[in-house]
């Protein structure tokens, strides 16, 4: 069973539509999570969450999706109403989503600052095999004992003052395979 991955869409109806295509014709996912950060910065924000509510993709709340300016009262209601973080099993796998840190979408999960240690702990405490975050537009990989970390990377495209991979990624599970691809199908890097 594969699952898609993406965060941090920032309003990018292009690059989310080029990769939900992708997802469903090449990767043949049969789920999606998204990290969070639906809204800020792009020019498609409305139509972004549009397409995640029309779709029911698992999302859980970042903290550009706290903020709601020019969106429509449905698309506000919406973003409001998601989860801080999101916990559910998917093909025997348990998962444990958030968007920055667990209960905190303004901080990140950066590879230099996690050690095997840590994250086995953190997977222990949460009950989970696979920890998912984004936030900090880079993509992320680490395994341990108890399981793994990923982070997508970015998925917009468009020029911004913050950097972006332009990456979503693929998870195999029960294997845990984890891949990531450019919004335009190259593979990035795997594990």
């Amino acid at each position: 069973m594969r699952i898609g991955i993406i965060s941090d869409v920032h309003g990018d109806l292009d690059a989310l539509e080029i990769t939900l295509q992708q997802l469903q014709q090449h990767h043949n996912v049969s789920s999606i999570l998204c990290a969070g950060d639906l809204v800020g910065r792009g020019p498609e924000q409305n139509r972004v969450v549009d397409v995640h509510r029309e779709l029911g993709i698992i999302t859980v709340r970042g903290n550009h999706d706290e903020l709601y300016s020019g969106l429509t009262s449905e698309n506000v209601a919406y973003l409001r109403g998601l989860p801080l973080d999101w916990q559910g099993t998917i093909g025997g796998t348990r998962f444990y989503m958030c968007h920055g840190k667990p209960q905190n979408n303004m901080w990140g999960m950066y590879r230099d600052h996690l050690s095997e240690t840590y994250l086995n702990m953190v997977l222990g405490s949460l009950r989970a095999d696979v920890l998912v975050t984004g936030h900090t537009h880079v993509p992320l990989l680490m395994r341990g004992k108890a399981g793994i970390i990923v982070n997508p990377g970015s998925l917009f495209t468009f020029v911004s003052s913050r950097q972006t991979s332009k990456t979503y990624g693929v998870l195999d599970v029960p294997s845990l395979k984890f891949e990531w691809f450019d919004s335009r199908g190259s593979i990035s890097s795997s594990a």
